[in-house]
């Protein structure tokens, strides 16, 4: 039996709860003009809002598309300042009651996880399987197609309807799954939303608990929409393989991308978050590197350097360390 959500619809929208919502979400920016214009009347406005969700007249407005490189493109969808600041109240509410469900090798988007931490634990992983790379550990690496444009959102609704018994914080999440449709009415997650965040990872938890109580995987990691399963035995990954597919597709409604299905050694390195892991190091992806030199050559700003370094911190990089700390150096010279 699930456990259930304690928290009221009152909870969400109390002005208190808003108020501390907006604390979080003005931090980093106090400069857009956006932002600037709704703090002018804040008391006014929160008020507003409290009073449009108190009667159910709330409706979640429309977003503002935009295209980022984050390396590969993205296509943002922006929404207004009233909307975002209730999803920083539904996130505050709502996140440390689902990340309790999550299992513990979900990495994305969580407090005290993240991509470094994903990292170490396949390195850890690793060397567990394959008994400190005395045997062949083998690696099946899956991605899903389109992740954020192919949630289904009576998927996900039925899924938050087990763990959520109050009806109107129902109806509010409703509003804002509904808010956004990508290729056809009904499917897709806006990428801005910070609520996005944590729906996927609710929708894809779904797919972690089949993982862990049905094919019972133990060498399991998933960061976003990027997975691996460790194992001495290829047959079983193999297994895991057609099973994983069927219940994506059958209870989930997404599918695997077909170019980025790998089953390969260890040894002969896996491409995972950026590095290409091998059982006793790590090294930076070759598109990485590329869009490291580039970056740090066309803005060498202090803020960008100390970013790569601190990724670089992750890997086998004494090198490339210094190759970075040259370019910066020499743009900024120039």
């Amino acid at each position: 039996m699930k456990i259930k959500l304690t928290h009221s619809f009152e909870d969400i929208i109390a002005i208190e709860n808003l108020l501390e919502a907006w604390r979080e979400f003005v931090r980093g920016k106090r400069s857009k003009k956006d932002v600037q214009e709704f703090s002018l009347r804040l008391m006014d406005n929160i008020l507003a809002l409290h009073s449009e969700l108190a009667n159910q007249s709330y409706r979640h407005g429309g977003y503002k598309e935009f295209n980022i490189s984050d390396p590969k493109p993205r296509n943002i969808h922006k929404a207004t300042v009233r909307d975002r600041l209730l999803h920083h109240a539904l996130y505050k509410t709502l996140y440390p009651f689902f990340d309790k469900t999550f299992i513990a090798d979900s990495f994305s988007c969580r407090k005290k996880k993240g991509t470094h931490r994903a990292l170490n634990r396949l390195r850890d992983f690793g060397y567990i399987v394959s008994k400190n790379n005395t045997k062949t550990c083998w690696v099946l690496k899956c991605d899903i197609r389109k992740f954020f444009a192919n949630i289904d959102h009576k998927v996900l609704l039925d899924i938050l309807q087990k763990y959520i018994p109050d009806k109107n914080v129902f109806w509010l999440l409703w509003e804002v799954v509904s808010s956004f449709s990508s290729t056809k009415q009904g499917v897709g997650l806006p990428l801005g939303n910070l609520t996005s965040q944590l729906l996927v990872n609710i929708y894809m938890n779904e797919f972690d608990q089949f993982v862990k109580h049905k094919l019972k995987a133990k060498y399991y990691i998933r960061y976003a929409d990027d997975f691996v399963f460790l194992s001495a035995n290829r047959m079983l990954l193999e297994t895991y393989l057609q099973k994983v597919q069927g219940f994506l597709v059958e209870e989930l409604r997404i599918n695997l991308h077909p170019k980025k299905i790998s089953l390969q050694t260890l040894a002969s390195g896996v491409d995972f978050l950026g590095w290409v892991h091998f059982p006793d190091h790590r090294v930076l992806r070759t598109t990485t590197k590329r869009r490291m030199f580039k970056r740090v050559s066309v803005n060498p700003s202090q803020e960008t350097y100390q970013s790569y370094r601190g990724l670089l911190s992750h890997g086998n990089t004494q090198k490339l360390q210094k190759e970075v700390e040259r370019v910066y150096f020499t743009a900024q010279s120039y």
